[in-house]
């Protein structure tokens, strides 16, 4: 009999006494220096591989279209698939925690994502792209799953930092696929396939630290095992407390909320916005760029915006200020989408490092590890059910209305119930409390 999702992620945790503050986010790890530098660097090349299987694709989109016959109601629906499979695959993450572990789970992620991303250039129709795009998409839907799990138990007191670590190198490998794919697509020959397929190479570099650190993660001394399953972690909540269905907490609702806009409009805008600079006028390679321009904005501020939000008790201010760039950006590529092109790919990458934003208040709105999965999984699940139908309703409207003016009608009104359900979000709480 299969276990309903909703109840799967909300497994009761373990009754024990609450930790005391500092040892909130569970023991700390008596790990070697070294230990901890490959623990870091396969991080960093873990979020490196989290975002180019979509990146890279939108500098290319109009070729794969028309190589693949797609229509521009097809390619909504492709720029849909990454959230559809980050919600579906990424339910299954905590359950494959449980009984592999976090790091496992990781390493079989990203060599999805390397497969997938290497046979997606054979692909000879639409229904075999997007089988192997679905490929890549499950193992980066759970990694993103656990990226936060494996940030708290490695590095518990460092959540902030650590997670500005990911954050940026999320960052650094959006931007570097969507800037390089079209020059390395001329130079590879002119063919997108090629361009699409030499990303495999860096997931499969990626692969050598999470091979050695999904082997030694179990079996340390001293009950100290940072995989252990989740449902070993303690809880928060009073002794004898009845652990409350993940669906009936109001702060998990907020965070699904949140998380769905946003990943709403970061999809939006690595499958459509090159087209919309290119529709403008602008060239498929300055396109690129412009997209990378916006990536990059996440590289600097991925790493400081974890640490100020680490600081703040209410997080609710930096969703406000987010959300203004935000819209700022949306009137802008109404006005003048060509000439302004610049500070617009500018104003909406700042808008963009809600996502970031979003990972460290998942963090910070749990006390142990079992409730940095559960509120993990469920939010980000949920959030990106959510945010399936923006890119798809982007590509409708595009395709009926002949222009942009009311797909970014459509963007700027998503930024509303991001900024409300962020402020909610950012209250200073804890979902053990509301047991």
């Amino acid at each position: 009999m299969h276990t309903r999702p909703s109840d799967d992620l909300a497994t009761p945790d373990t009754a024990a006494p609450a930790p005391r503050p500092a040892e909130r986010g569970g023991p700390r790890r008596a790990a070697s220096p070294w230990r901890g530098r490959v623990m870091a660097a396969g991080l960093m090349l873990a979020a490196l591989n989290l975002r180019p299987a979509v990146t890279s694709l939108g500098p290319l989109l109009e070729e794969v279209r028309d190589d693949l016959g797609m229509s521009g109601t097809v390619a909504g629906v492709l720029t849909s698939v990454p959230a559809a499979c980050f919600a579906l695959f990424g339910l299954t993450a905590p359950r494959l925690a449980r009984r592999w572990g976090p790091g496992a789970i990781v390493c079989a992620g990203l060599a999805a994502i390397a497969t997938g991303l290497l046979l997606r250039p054979f692909a000879g129709g639409t229904v075999v792209f997007l089988a192997a795009s679905a490929l890549a998409l499950a193992g980066i839907a759970v990694s993103n799953i656990l990226m936060p799990v494996i940030v708290k138990r490695w590095f518990p007191d460092r959540v902030g930092a650590m997670t500005g670590l990911y954050s940026m190198g999320l960052s650094l490998g959006t931007a570097a696929a969507a800037a390089a794919t079209v020059p390395m697509t001329d130079a590879l020959g002119g063919s997108w396939r090629s361009g699409l397929g030499v990303w495999a190479l860096l997931a499969a570099v990626a692969l050598v630290p999470w091979l050695f650190l999904a082997r030694t993660a179990r079996g340390n001394a001293g009950g100290t095992d940072t995989d252990a399953p989740a449902g070993a972690e303690t809880a928060a909540a009073p002794a004898g407390a009845p652990a409350m269905r993940i669906t009936r907490s109001p702060l998990a609702w907020a965070m699904a909320v949140f998380f769905g806009f946003q990943a709403t409009a970061a999809y939006i805008s690595m499958g459509w916005m090159p087209q919309i600079f290119r529709d403008a006028g602008v060239s498929a390679s300055t396109s690129g760029l412009l997209l990378a321009v916006m990536m990059a904005m996440g590289v600097p501020l991925a790493f400081v915006l974890p640490r100020i939000a680490a600081r703040l008790r209410h997080q609710g201010v930096l969703v406000v200020i987010l959300g203004v760039f935000g819209l700022t950006g949306y009137a802008g590529l109404w006005l003048a989408p060509a000439g302004g092109a610049w500070a617009w790919a500018v104003l909406l990458g700042i808008a963009n490092c809600a996502f970031p934003l979003a990972l460290t208040m998942i963090g910070m709105r749990t006390r142990t590890h079992a409730g940095v999965v559960r509120l993990s999984a469920f939010a980000q699940s949920v959030g990106y059910l959510l945010s399936i139908p923006g890119p798809l309703l982007v590509g409708v409207l595009y395709q009926h209305s002949g222009g942009w003016g009311q797909p970014l009608a459509l963007m700027a009104g998503f930024m509303v119930p991001q900024i409300v359900a962020g402020v909610l979000a950012g209250r200073d709480r804890h979902l053990e409390d509301e047991s």
